[in-house]
């Protein structure tokens, strides 16, 4: 006779998801709030199920690729072939040197210019760019952060010279510089005064714009360098936090401009922890704005975000496969309830997008919308055991995560000091991404083709802006720039000021290096 007491019941290997929460083998309505379920509709306050009553059967999300290499010119006419084919967005990516606030003809930017972005010296490139594009009836991202303030400042110039109404003006600029030094690396000045420096944008386009808006916070970037997808929402709503607080200091209101922050999150990797994080992120976001900051208006507790797949999931190896998986990533994006989308192409594993590339991206995206039927029903997986268990585990832990934050000294603390960067690095070193392998793998792939000729033809266009403009008028206002920096004044207004007359990114960047300085990053070891 067998008088074992060991249990007769099969061992099942614990699965556990990027973020650490355990997935167990089947979930019933045990395991998840159905009260709290049972009250929440699309539309509605803590929007879990999205922040639109009817989401895509209204309207589908804004399909906006992330668009722009080379000239101003170049950009011009890959704008005109997305819009022509179907994209309802424009999203311009800029070039190093612009992005890290130098001129075209500066050294330090040679075989740089134009290389993996748009190349914006003056106004005159923004001219050229958005050349026969309604600024009233697109609406332009601007994926631009350490020289943020000057390229707001030449797209409002923009508008305001080509007769638009500021009022009304539609756009968002990226302009999340607290990720920069945890993400990406195009930081300029020091952490304080590169804060002040969103905080001004907030202020302004709270009193002159109040339409546009002026930061979108970017988990992406955070998740791209290693970030879990816990973190990356946590790290992403903590500086949200951060420059909401500073815009409340200068004695702006919750409700005039919370409902313009956005957030440009990141998606790969499971598909029901994408979904999770989104619908938990949602809620907990909504439940901060109002419980915490006090926000009355609906549209200040809404998560307003960009998500469309990330290039950190994506193979140089095998490249067709890295189609299939910017699929997956949109659909994920769908039924997250994301409200535009931009999705990444196959190719940006090595390179910034081809033209077919950029084409097959947008066709994922309408085939989505026009074909699989994922706009008929408000949040199809609303009320699955194993969504709503992940979407109330993202809500709890992505709390939980923010008060590791806030033992830090606060994001802007945790930044400065390193610790954030120290975490995510960290987990970057461990990360693998593929393992199924051929020899063939190691075959040469298609780049996008550098143009040296119109790199050296826009410097001369910038040498030819320079002779031209009125430069004893550029002296004073870059002079007036460096004043209103040392008196702490909001440097938007002078900004402005300055790009209309044709004043250069670098040129400006520069008179602020004079009175804030620049960053130096801590070393770990």
């Amino acid at each position: 006779m067998n008088t074992s007491t060991k249990s007769n019941k099969p061992t099942v290997k614990p699965v556990f998801l990027e973020s650490g929460i355990e997935v167990a083998p089947l979930y019933t309505s045990k395991d998840i709030n159905i009260s709290e379920l049972a009250q929440e509709a699309p539309g509605k306050y803590p929007f879990t199920r999205g922040i639109h009553p009817l989401m895509y059967r209204k309207s589908p999300f804004t399909i906006r690729q992330y668009a722009g290499f080379a000239t101003p010119e170049e950009t011009n006419e890959r704008f005109h072939f997305l819009l022509k084919n179907g994209q309802t967005g424009l999203n311009v990516a800029f070039d190093l040197p612009t992005q890290c606030g130098l001129d075209s003809d500066d050294p330090r930017a040679f075989g740089e210019v134009g290389r993996v972005g748009m190349t914006t010296d003056t106004l005159e490139d923004f001219e050229i760019a958005f050349k026969n594009i309604d600024l009233d009836k697109i609406t332009v991202s601007l994926t631009i952060n350490g020289s943020a303030i000057v390229l707001i400042a030449m797209y409002i110039a923009l508008a305001e010279k080509w007769g638009y109404n500021i009022n009304t003006l539609r756009g968002t600029a990226q302009n999340d510089i607290l990720k920069e030094f945890i993400g990406r690396g195009t930081w300029i000045f020091p952490v304080d005064k590169s804060v002040k420096l969103v905080i001004d944008t907030i202020e302004y386009c709270a009193k002159n714009i109040p339409k546009y808006s002026p930061v979108s916070v970017c988990g992406y970037h955070i998740r791209e360098s290693g970030a879990n997808p816990l973190q990356e929402m946590a790290y992403a709503f903590c500086i949200a936090k951060a420059y909401t607080d500073g815009a409340l200091q200068r004695g702006i209101d919750i409700d005039e401009f919370a409902s313009r922050l956005s957030f440009n999150f990141d998606i790969h990797g499971n598909m029901f922890e994408q979904i999770g994080k989104f619908r938990g992120g949602r809620r907990l976001w909504a439940k901060i704005m109002r419980e915490e900051y006090g926000a009355k208006n609906d549209n200040s507790c809404w998560l307003r975000m960009i998500a469309g797949g990330g290039g950190g999931g994506l193979t140089k190896e095998q490249p067709e496969n890295n189609i299939i998986r910017s699929a997956y990533y949109a659909l994920v994006s769908a039924l997250s309830g994301t409200q535009t989308m931009a999705l990444c192409s196959y190719d940006e594993a090595y390179t910034i997008p081809t033209e077919k590339a950029a084409e097959l991206s947008l066709r994922t995206m309408q085939i989505l919308i026009h074909e699989m039927g994922i706009c008929d029903t408000v949040d199809p997986l609303g009320g699955s055991y194993y969504v709503e268990y992940l979407t109330e585990s993202f809500e709890k832990e992505i709390k939980e995560e923010m008060k590791k934050v806030d033992a830090w000294g606060g994001i802007v603390n945790a930044v400065a000091t390193g610790k954030i960067q120290e975490s995510v690095s960290k987990q970057a070193y461990a990360r693998e991404i593929n393992i199924f392998t051929k020899e063939e793998d190691a075959k040469p792939v298609g780049f996008h083709p550098y143009n040296e000729e119109a790199a050296g033809n826009q410097v001369s266009k910038l040498h030819r802006i320079k002779q031209n403009r009125n430069n004893t008028k550029i002296t004073e206002l870059l002079t007036q720039i460096r004043k209103d920096a040392q008196d702490g004044k909001n440097l938007m207004p002078s900004v402005i000021e300055a790009v209309k007359e044709y004043a250069t990114v670098g040129e400006i960047i520069q008179a602020l290096k004079d009175v804030y300085g620049e960053y130096n990053e801590p070393v770990f070891f």
